[in-house]
């Protein structure tokens, strides 16, 4: 039988239901947008809505949340400076993609439950319609931290790199160039995001799937380091990860970082809907041969 994963930052459901009156953490359920009604249809007990985008991005720039609105959010949602975050959510990306941002902005308390709402509700775990009266406290704005995010231009420069190793998170059709979004039912009649379909020359695709068991928690520690070590994606190598939108991406910088214990991870935020749009960026589309 398989020793399920141990890590700091992975709250098992048998912990988080114990401390659900915890006064010390703020679990916090990360919409997908898909359906923003399941929050609100049913939620952990206790947890507060975070829909991702209007939380986690500036109002108008494509970019991240300022430190000065995360610092609203926070205390808003009853988050203190020392308060431990548990983010879960219907697909395991948004949680890790709450949690990146989280830490690019300076705090770095936070968790993520294993095996987010589907094994939890799958277990039949407490699930309310209760929104939770929320007093709001004081959050310092802090300095913004992003050295695990990495731009076009860098991942472009070190294309011939022989020390970066650059990881596609997306499915196979996506990276083969038959798609650019998955083929799952939330795109079964639509296909957008970029122009251009395919990948960035020189990348090694490592599906995001390849990370879960069956009942959706991460896989062992020898699992997930032989799913980047047969990608070549070693310790002593820099890593980029990059997906479609930088959710997914997101997951890997996680398990490299946190659980695996990487030190030189990087996250290529403007994914495939930047790079797959931009004049004179090279693709590879193993479709069209």
């Amino acid at each position: 039988m398989k020793k399920p994963i141990q890590s700091e930052k992975l709250v098992p459901t048998t912990w988080l239901e114990e401390n659900l009156n915890n006064p010390s953490i703020r679990i916090v359920e990360v919409s997908d947008m898909r359906d923003p009604k399941v929050y609100f249809e049913g939620h952990i007990p206790g947890a507060i809505y975070w829909p991702w985008q209007e939380s986690l991005w500036h109002p108008t720039d494509r970019e991240f949340v300022s430190p000065e609105d995360l610092s609203k959010l926070m205390g808003k949602s009853g988050i203190r400076d020392d308060t431990t975050i548990i983010f879960y959510s219907n697909s395991p990306q948004f949680s890790t993609y709450a949690f990146w941002i989280c830490t690019m902005r300076g705090h770095s308390s936070a968790k993520i439950l294993n095996g987010g709402r589907p094994l939890w509700a799958s277990e039949n775990r407490p699930i309310t319609e209760v929104i939770p009266g929320i007093e709001p406290v004081s959050y310092p704005a802090r300095e913004i931290d992003e050295k695990s995010k990495i731009g076009r231009r860098e991942v472009l420069a070190g294309l011939d790199n022989p020390h970066r190793v650059l990881l596609d998170l997306r499915a196979r059709e996506e990276y083969v160039g038959e798609r650019v979004s998955p083929k799952i039912k939330a795109f079964e009649e639509v296909d957008f995001g970029a122009y251009r379909k395919g990948h960035i020359p020189g990348a090694k695709h490592l599906y995001y799937g390849e990370f879960f068991n069956e009942d959706g928690t991460y896989k062992t520690l020898e699992e997930l380091q032989e799913s980047f070590d047969s990608r070549g994606a070693t310790r002593d190598r820099e890593i980029v990860t990059y997906c479609r939108l930088s959710h997914r991406a997101s997951m890997g910088w996680f398990v490299a970082v946190y659980l695996l214990g990487y030190t030189n991870v990087k996250v290529y935020d403007g994914s495939w809907t930047e790079w797959g749009n931009i004049v004179g960026y090279p693709i590879v589309n193993e479709s069209l041969k």
